[in-house]
């Protein structure tokens, strides 16, 4: 993770921002005696909401887990069963 001051972010904001555009770049901009702040594209930010919203779901974790124990245990279902179950 990149690291830069806020006077140094002000005087270099539109290549920061080309730099965190890049996926999975993240720069922490410093400022004082305050809180770090993250700069990141938004798609990556999205990606984080959508990840912070899916594990505050318990229902969704559970279904998660038990797939992938499915999955490890070497239980399969084919693509056309699925889709015969969907009526696809």
């Amino acid at each position: 993770m990149k690291q830069v001051s806020a006077t140094n972010a002000r005087s270099q904001l539109f290549d920061l921002i080309e730099q965190a555009g890049k996926p999975g770049s993240v720069i922490s901009i410093t400022h004082r005696d305050l809180p770090d702040v993250v700069l990141m594209s938004y798609d990556e930010f999205e990606g984080w909401i959508e990840t912070m919203e899916i594990l505050s779901n318990p229902s969704l974790v559970d279904q998660i887990q038990n797939g992938l124990k499915e999955i490890s245990s070497g239980k399969k279902t084919s693509l056309a069963t699925i889709k015969k179950k969907l009526k696809m």
